[in-house]
This record gives structure tokens, sequence and C-alpha cells, in this order.
């Protein structure tokens, strides 16, 4: 629970101002530093902000900033900002203060700095645009992996804080950017683009005669005016009068504007679900299917499955709970319907009581919960769009991209296994797996990796990964101490029979190097690479461990990535395209190494890179031993000595390398 300022708080931070105030130039120092502290618990407090910036030019007069690098402002660089906050305290709680400073300066003139309001605004909105995963409190796997909580809590506070103040016209075509990154992947945890969409809509002025405000306006139009129906009835009462009112020749034009807009960007209206339903409920069901925008075989699926599919539409729709719809689409269209194993799940799930733990999880989930919106049609909305979109599924701010990884690749493989994993979960608030002959039930073992879960997922995700991270914690758990790397075991066990036996990894645990490199690499490329390994493709996706890195090409951490397929992309060059569970689109490895998400031949929901980028940020993989022998003398030797040094000059500088070869 987040503590408020209290009396006691006050006093304790007037007496160290004070005593700042009047401390002799010797004791400065020592002074500033004590009031910093101070500074750091208060700005994770309710209101801390708001008291630290009502007092921040008494602060600077009183002389906190004296000999640290925010002493002048003018100097002051935003690009900068970003890796400061990173840094942690007290250069975190500088950063802090000089911020709200130059907010105070934003708003009014002052003779005592060479900075003017304009340009203090100027420098605001570049400090935001170079720190929108703090801004949206989305954070990159990087930030996430070097931040504390409380750091995170501190900077989301003082950004918060921010966007109260200031409007955001200087940033408008990094805004643009940035939904068009989102909307590109169609993640199925919408929120993040469509606060951002609200955030423009309330505090932006818009010129349609500029390219990114009119992409600006168009996304305010998928949201708050995906039709011509809804353009002149923009109140929701309004448009349900005029759909009971609308011809159906009126009817069939909505249904096909707002299919049209929903399919564009991956984001659906809450106008979008009252057309839906009225259509549903009106006996004009026909006209669903244009609504949904489906293609020839989504529109076979519902004629053959229309019943269900009505049902499933009548228990699940409202309209806040709207995303559904392109859950659905895309489910129909992936034909999971008339699997048989599927239908008779999605059945089953239909009729649950959920426990009360999972409940409230789900609920704490929910931005804005509706009072006629119950849990289950939150679960069974996240189920749909799951199924729909297996590569729109993401971690959030956790450290659980095995978890995500898995719910993907069941949704994409095992379907029904999915769905009866998330009907025990629901309904028992528990989960049993198994691995080496033994049962693992998660609410009988110690913690995962997840000590405090970031609910900024989907109501599915919410309940299931908890489960799943402290089973495969249990996992890694029990396989080491075996000489080699715990997910050779722990992948095919978690995960299914589909992933490869063979596994490789570079890392020696025993001598904490990197060991082979060139062998190892020699294998990666045999296994995944088409023009080497006899133009084979990928069949199921790769369970693959990759270094991150930071836009300096330093070692940030491990992560669960899942290499789906290798093919040239329209220009020729030969990439890895593969799920990464970050839903990450702006994304900078270093050494020019820099992930896409669009533009390259991606799929929806894929990230991609030049093959030989993405080999040299791979730790492990899985392949099939069997086959591995016929194809490796077929490797180019230039183009792995290339990778190695991509990977030695980057996270490769925190080990020693043995370059012995080792029987694979």
């Amino acid at each position: 629970m987040v503590e408020t300022i209290t009396d006691n708080t006050y006093e304790n931070f007037s007496f160290l101002l004070q005593e700042l105030k009047e401390a002799t130039s010797l004791m400065k120092a020592d002074k500033s530093m004590k009031l910093i502290s101070q500074v750091d618990k208060i700005s994770l407090t309710d209101g801390g902000i708001d008291f630290l910036y009502e007092r921040i030019l008494e602060l600077e007069a009183a002389g906190i900033f004296a000999n640290t690098a925010w002493s002048e402002p003018a100097r002051l660089v935003p690009s900068l900002v970003n890796g400061t906050f990173k840094s942690g305290h007290p250069n975190s709680t500088y950063e802090l203060l000089s911020d709200l400073r130059m907010l105070a300066l934003s708003e009014r003139e002052s003779s005592d700095h060479d900075v003017n309001s304009a340009e203090a605004m100027t420098y605001l909105e570049e400090v935001m645009v170079h720190n929108l995963e703090f801004v949206f409190k989305e954070v990159t796997e990087e930030t996430r992996l070097n931040m504390t909580e409380d750091e995170l809590n501190k900077v989301f506070n003082l950004f918060t804080f921010i966007l109260k103040k200031c409007r955001l016209d200087g940033i408008k075509e990094k805004l643009a950017e940035e939904i068009t990154l989102i909307c590109e992947q169609r993640p199925v945890v919408t929120r993040r683009a469509r606060e951002i969409i609200q955030l423009i809509k309330n505090k932006v002025s818009l010129d349609v005669s500029q390219a990114s405000d009119r992409l600006l306006q168009h996304y305010i139009d998928v949201l708050f005016a995906p039709s011509q129906g809804a353009k002149k009835n923009s109140d929701f009462k309004k448009y349900q009068a005029f759909l009971n009112k609308a011809s159906r020749k009126t009817l069939q034009q909505e249904a096909s504007e707002m299919g049209e807009i929903m399919r564009k960007n991956g984001l659906v209206s809450t106008y979008h679900a009252y057309l839906v339903l009225h259509l549903l409920n009106n006996k004009v069901e026909d006209l669903i299917p244009e609504a949904l925008r489906l293609s020839e075989t989504g529109e076979a699926e519902w004629n053959y499955h229309q019943k269900m599919v009505k049902k499933l539409l009548k228990e699940t729709l409202h309209p806040y709970n709207n995303q559904f719809l392109y859950g659905l689409a895309k489910m129909l269209e992936n034909g999971l319907f008339s699997r048989n194993a599927v239908k008779a799940g999605l059945e089953n799930i239909s009729n649950i009581r959920i426990h009360p733990m999972a409940e409230e999880k789900i609920l704490q989930s929910i931005v804005y919960p509706q009072p006629d919106l119950n849990a289950l049609q939150y679960l069974t909305s996240a189920l749909i769009r799951i199924l729909g979109q297996p590569l729109g599924v993401g971690q959030g701010n956790n450290p659980t991209c095995q978890s995500a990884r898995g719910i993907s690749m069941w949704s994409q493989h095992a379907p029904a296994k999915l769905i009866n994993m998330v009907i025990t979960v629901a309904t028992q608030d528990n989960l049993i797996l198994r691995f080496d002959e033994k049962e693992l039930e998660a609410n009988k073992l110690g913690k995962g990796l997840v000590e405090k879960l970031d609910h900024n997922l989907d109501a599915l995700s919410v309940i299931l990964v908890p489960k799943i991270d402290k089973i495969y914690n249990q996992m890694m758990t029990m396989a080491s101490g075996r000489g080699d790397d715990p997910h050779k075991w722990v992948n095919p066990a978690l995960y299914g029979h589909w992933i490869q036996v063979g596994f490789a990894s570079v890392y020696s645990y025993l001598f904490n190097a990197i060991h082979d490199f060139k062998g190892f690499m020699k294998i990666f490329y045999a296994a995944c690479h088409p023009e080497y390994n006899g133009g084979r493709q990928l069949v199921y996706p790769n369970p693959i461990g990759i270094y991150i890195t930071s836009s300096k090409g330093a070692m940030v951490g491990f992560h669960a990535i899942s290499l789906l397929r290798v093919k040239k992309d329209p220009s020729g060059v030969m990439r890895a395209y593969f799920l990464n569970p970050n839903n990450e689109g702006r994304q900078d490895w270093g050494q020019g190494i820099k992930p896409s998400v669009f533009g390259n031949g991606e799929k929806r929901g894929e990230s991609s890179l030049p093959f030989y980028q993405f080999a040299a940020r791979v730790y492990a993989f899985h392949y099939n031993s069997l086959e591995i022998e016929l194809y490796t003398d077929n490797v180019d030797d230039k183009e792995i000595v290339q990778v190695e040094q991509l990977a030695k000059e980057s996270w490769g500088k925190a080990y020693v390398w043995i370059d012995t070869k080792k029987e694979w």
C-alpha cells in the first residue's frame, strides 16, 4: 500500500531543507545527500511529486543542485535522462528534481535561469519522447532487469505528474509512430494503444494538414468514430437509437466500415460491440461476418458453427469487452472451431464456476471493471483473443518470458491443452504438471521468478502465469547440477513433444565460460538456416535462449523467445522471425542490431532481424540430433566469423572464451 505524506514526513523534510540552507560550503554536500534521501522516500508516497513540485524552486535556491551535473538547466541533454533514471538513486532522484524544476520553468519565466518557458517545455517534450516506456508504464526488458520496483514507481509517479501539467503537441510524430508499432504487432492486451489514443484526444491539438496529425486523427476515429453512424451519433445512447431506426442497408454499411477499420488496425471500438449486439439481438446476424470482415475460411467457419459462435457472442460480448471481436474473427479464420477438442473445451469453460482467488486476480487485471461484466466473461474473452492471436501474448512487466512463450506455443499447436489448463487454474486456483516422473503441484511449491505480479496482462495470463512460473522454477531447480543447461530437459517437459530433443548451449556451466562458439554456431546454422540445411523450414517454434544487450551492446541478461521461421524478406535478406514476449516495437540491442516488428515481411506479432544479427545473440536452442551432421559441413565459415565478432564485442565481454572443440 502506498504511504501518504504525514506531518512527520513534512517536518523531516523541512528540517533537512533548513539545514541545507544554513550549511557552510564544507557541509553542503553532506546535508544535500541527507535531503536527497528524504526526497527519494517522498517521491514514492501518494501525493509526493505534488509536494516536491511546490517546493522545487525553494530546493534549488537552497543549493540542492550545487556542484552536480544538474546545476545548469541550459546545459542538460534530454537524451541522457533515460539512462540517468536507470542508474538508480541518488542520480535518479536528482533527475526527478531536475525535471520538476524544468516543469516549473515551463510554467513561469525566471530571470535567474538561462532557460525560458518555451525552451523548458521543448526540453520536457524531448524527455517524454525518449522515455515513452515510462510515460505509458510499458518498460523494456533491459529496464525491467536493471531497475527495482521502487525506482520504477518513482519514475512512473514523475511522468504521471508531468502528463497532468503538459500538452503533448511537440511529440505528435513520435506518438503516431508508437501507436503504429503497437497496432502492427496486434497485441492481445491493447491497453497501451488505447491510453495513448485517449491521451491524444484529450491533450493534443491536431492539424489534419500535417501527415502525423492525420494519422493520429485516424487512430482517434478508430476508437471514437469508426463509422459514419458513430461520427454522427457520438453518444452511445444516441448510437443505439440510431441502430434501432436504421435500415438493413444502413446496418450493412456500418458493419462494412467497422469491420474494415478493425482489421486495418487490430483495435475494436465500443461502437463496434454495440453494433454486433444489435445485429445479434435483432435477427440480423447474417451481417456479423461482414462486421468481422471475415475471409472465405472464416465465413465458412461461421456458417458451419454459427449456433455455437452466436452462443459465445451472447455470453461474452459486452460494449466494454469489445476486443473479444477481433480475437473471435481471427479464431474463425484459423479454423479452430472445427477441432472437436477445442469445441468441447469451449463448451466446458462456459459452464465453470471460477474459484474466488482466481476471480480476484482476473478483476485485478481490469482497469475499469464493469458491474455487469463478470470474471468468466473477461476470462473467456482473453482465451478467445489468445487462440486467435497466439503471437500477441505478452509478459507485461514480469520476468515470465518462459510462461508467455508457453501460452503462445500451446495456443498455436495445442489449443485444447491450453483450454484445459485454463479451466483447471480457473476452477481450482492450482495446476499440476509432470517432470522426471514427479507431479509438481503449483500451490505446494515455493516462489517462482515473480515476486509481485504486474497485472497489466490479459485475464488468462494473470491466473495461469503465476502457476506455470512456480512449476517452471521447480523444474529448473530439479534439472540443475547435471553439468548442462537445465533448459535441455525443462523445455520439452514444459512445452510439449514437438520440442526437438537435441540441445546446444554455448554457455559452459562448469567453467562459467563460452565454449566452442564456432561449433555451436555451425549447428545453429545447419539446424535453422535454409541455405545450409537443404532448404528445410521450421515446423514448430524453437524455444531459444538469447542474451539481451543494451543499446551499447553490453550484456544485460537472459531472455526466452521462440524462433518461428527463417526466410528471405521482400528485399532478399535472410531474416529470423521470432516471438518476443515483450511486445516491444522500439528495440536497440547495440551494434546496429535493431529488431523490427513490421516492414520487413513480418507477420502480425513477429519481430525480425537479419539472420546473422539474430544468431549473434543466441546462446541455446533445440535441434534434431539425428540429422544435424548431414548439414554442418555446408555452413560458410566466413559468416560464422562475422557472428562471432558481434558476439565477442558485445555480451561476450562478460565471459571467458574457450575455443576447444566440443562433442555436440
